[in-house]
């Protein structure tokens, strides 16, 4: 049984820029807030492969799976980003950024998503600008789940080249 490549991978849509140009500058404004230097890059990615992992999206999975890798992460933070709040490699403040991701994706019946004691945890160990960036980065997940579920971009393929011509 073939196995197959990114080389005979195809997306569901075409490329949107050519559609809609105007969402390279609402992206481009989100990539500029994440890279402000306020919180690590790792942590970024660990939340966004969380997000990934929850949305069951194979594109952002293997693309931040991809950037830690090439951060020169562990396998083993990498791996264990799935079970986080077991495993034994990650700071608190990563903790918090992964609990964050969680609650905004996650419902809750019983009450708000981010209560005031996840809130409280998070403003311990990030200032004002480094809580507004960790919610940028969620906001990027957000922004990008309808076209990485719906069109579904090719996954481990740079920016312009993951979707269909």
């Amino acid at each position: 049984m073939a196995t197959p490549t990114t080389t005979n991978l195809r997306s569901r849509m075409p490329n949107p820029l050519p559609f809609v140009p105007e969402m390279a500058v609402v992206a481009e404004g989100l990539h500029k807030v994440m890279k402000n230097g306020s919180i690590p890059q790792v942590t970024i990615h660990l939340l966004q492969l969380r997000a990934g992992q929850m949305l069951g999206s194979t594109y952002f999975t293997i693309r931040e799976t991809g950037s830690l890798r090439q951060a020169g992460e562990p396998e083993e933070r990498i791996t264990a980003v799935a079970t986080w709040r077991d495993a034994p490699y990650f700071t608190d403040a990563e903790r918090v950024a992964l609990e964050l991701v969680e609650a905004v994706l996650t419902a809750n019946p019983s009450g708000e998503r981010v209560p005031d004691e996840l809130y409280a945890k998070a403003s311990a160990h990030y200032d004002d600008k480094a809580l507004w960036t960790l919610i940028m980065a969620i906001a990027h997940i957000g922004f990008f789940t309808p076209a990485a579920l719906i069109a579904k971009p090719i996954p481990g393929m740079p920016p312009g080249q993951n979707y269909s011509e």
